[in-house]
């Protein structure tokens, strides 16, 4: 495990009393934000209104994510535009946001085989109604195209308007802002930029799984091989590894998540090749390649990187103009500054593998050009996370946190995790809890994992 944790209990303010029972009255409004591919995206069709759930389906999901998902970044607007002049990729507002993070593939035998796969926040909105909250009073949720930048004014906004939204609803109460993963990265955009509207609106920030300082490995692989999300059989009813790779490779947002190369890692994340270099040469050398060093691995391997699209080939090498952008927004990231009245908790997973350093060839079977990396499954040496964000990258908030707490967990499966539960209910004031130790009061005095 990296560090130790504390368990804390909130501060015995005004603001932080518990409050028993379930009268929807008394709770603080709270706003479910998602992290990346965790919200519903849908295609509308610009000349009739007609709608087409596009990201999560299974059925069809590869020709439909081809279709209307496959996107170029237009650096003029910050922004990620769909290759498809017919259509715009919006995010459903049904249920007052809670629609789009539920079931990310709601369609009825989904339901029925209850494929948990696509289960997003279902299970943490069941455990909120059951503690007394209501959609549209006491309970909302924030889904965005998370193709788009951290920091992109659209989603911005969109988020300003939520916490409004609610704050309005519950009678002028402020908000508890539950986040995911990227969900975090987003928030915390926010909080720079719109400093005291998050001041005026927010009560407390729970974070779960959030990759402050990135996720090296997962981040590192996606630009070169893609990313999978579902494996083994259920795969081939999904959206493919090199089908998400060429949407990602033109994604803000993971550029934003990349290693940043000023944190001070317990090792500094790495991508390794073995090469081979000419013809008739037998000898084979590892080639380390760490922070910026990156980049120029990226661009060779990129470099013929293109798409197939209405019989047209584009081009998608690696993008200097979003990591010029990315690198704007991780300033953002490092300089923001938590508001001494919202209170700040960080969950994140430990005891699963997850992948820090990426390795492509091998001596035996060494690169010969880099372009082919983009083809080869890559070997991971591994740290202590959730399987996706390292815990070394996710406790790294720099805030002055009410608490940080390991739980055993994976990283999507944090969010239905009854531990996480219990400590959501704890720091929201919704359960009676035992007598507390001294040790549990002032929970610097005791760190703990869990």
């Amino acid at each position: 495990m990296f560090g130790g944790c504390a368990l804390g209990l909130p501060s015995f303010s005004r603001r932080d009393s518990p409050r028993h029972g379930s009268d929807d009255t008394q709770k603080d409004p709270v706003l479910l934000v998602s992290g990346i591919g965790g919200s519903i995206l849908n295609a509308k069709h610009k000349k009739n209104g007609s709608l087409l759930r596009v990201w999560v389906r299974i059925l069809f999901s590869n020709y439909e994510f081809k279709k209307c998902l496959w996107s170029t970044y237009n650096p003029k607007s910050g922004s990620t535009e769909t290759l498809n002049p017919d259509i715009d990729i919006v995010v459903p507002e049904d249920d007052f946001g809670l629609y789009s993070i539920d079931i990310l593939d709601p369609a009825w035998w989904v339901k029925c085989l209850h494929v948990t796969d696509v289960y997003h926040f279902h299970d943490m909105i069941n455990m909120l109604i059951n503690c007394g909250y209501t959609k549209g009073t006491t309970l909302f949720g924030y889904g965005y195209d998370f193709r788009q930048s951290n920091r992109l004014d659209k989603a911005m906004n969109g988020l300003k308007m939520k916490l409004q939204t609610a704050y309005k609803a519950s009678g002028g109460k402020k908000v508890n802002i539950i986040s995911h993963s990227m969900g975090g990265l987003l928030v915390r955009c926010f909080m720079h930029l719109h400093k005291d509207v998050f001041e005026n609106y927010v009560n407390r920030w729970i974070t779960i799984a959030t990759p402050f300082q990135g996720a090296p490995g997962c981040i590192n692989d996606s630009f070169l091989t893609g990313l999978q999300f579902v494996y083994g059989f259920k795969s081939f009813f999904f959206v493919s590894r090199w089908t998400m790779h060429q949407l990602l490779v033109e994604c803000p947002s993971l550029y934003e998540m990349l290693p940043n190369p000023k944190f001070n890692w317990k090792e500094q994340p790495s991508i390794q090749v073995w090469r081979k270099y000419t013809e008739g040469d037998e000898s084979v050398k590892l080639e380390v390649y760490k922070s910026m060093e990156c980049i120029n691995l990226f661009n060779g391997a990129l470099r013929n990187n293109e798409l197939t699209y209405s019989g047209k080939s584009i081009a998608l090498p690696f993008n200097l103009s979003i990591l010029k952008w990315a690198a704007g927004t991780r300033q953002m990231l490092d300089i923001a500054q938590l508001p001494d009245s919202v209170d700040f908790y960080n969950i994140y997973g430990i005891a699963y593998d997850t992948p820090h350093n990426v390795c492509y060839g091998s001596e035996a079977s060494p690169i010969s050009d880099l372009s082919e990396i983009c083809h080869t499954m890559p070997e991971y040496s591994y740290v202590d996370g959730d399987g996706t964000v390292s815990a070394e990258s996710a406790e790294a908030d720099g805030f002055k946190a009410k608490a940080r707490v390991a739980v055993k967990g994976e990283h999507r499966s944090l969010l239905r995790n009854e531990t996480v539960f219990k400590m959501i209910k704890q720091w929201l004031g919704i359960t009676q809890q035992p007598p507390q130790s001294l040790g549990s009061v002032f929970p610097e005095l005791t760190p703990m994992s869990i």
